[in-house]
């Protein structure tokens, strides 16, 4: 959600906002061994550059109209695996305050898949966490409700239901 919400100055590279990823992780002596973010081309090309978001140094800018993944997770020796991974598209947002020459930058989700909230450790989230999940499942729901058959439907509205 962190990287979901970034907003940032043209000119950031993804190792930039990799530490928004992994930042709660971090805060509890944890991590992932995967970059958090690839590049996905014209062709739906996996893993296709310049662009990526991982700790591992990238000179690319995010630009926009790049897609780039947003998958952070983690991995329990083990015991288990966590990843939710959906598409962004870099998108200009605004004009810096401070410079209006340059541009202000951001991420639209592409992926309108629910999360699933038994996941979600509700109590964890900021208000500005659960403003978002709530934004992206109404965005969601309404999107794909026209789209599908009654039953689904009744599912859809219950998998996206406010937290």
């Amino acid at each position: 959600i962190a990287l979901a919400q970034a907003r940032f100055p043209a000119g950031t590279t993804g190792p930039q906002l990799d530490t928004l990823a992994r930042h709660a992780l971090w805060q509890d002596g944890l991590d992932y061994d995967h970059g958090t973010g690839h590049g996905v081309g014209c062709f739906l090309g996996v893993h296709e550059g310049p662009q990526r978001i991982a700790k591992v140094q990238n000179n690319a800018a995010l630009e926009p109209g790049m897609v780039v993944s947003d998958e952070p997770g983690y991995y329990k020796t083990g015991g288990y695996g966590i990843r939710t991974e959906n598409l962004v598209v870099v998108t200009e947002v605004g004009r810096m305050t401070d410079d209006a020459s340059k541009a202000l930058l951001g991420f639209e989700t592409l992926t309108l898949a629910p999360i699933d909230r038994q996941l979600v450790e509700v109590t964890m989230l900021t208000a500005a966490e659960r403003a978002w999940l709530n934004d992206y499942h109404l965005r969601v729901r309404e999107t794909l409700t026209p789209l599908v058959d009654a039953a689904t439907r009744a599912w859809l509205a219950s998998a996206t239901a406010a937290v």
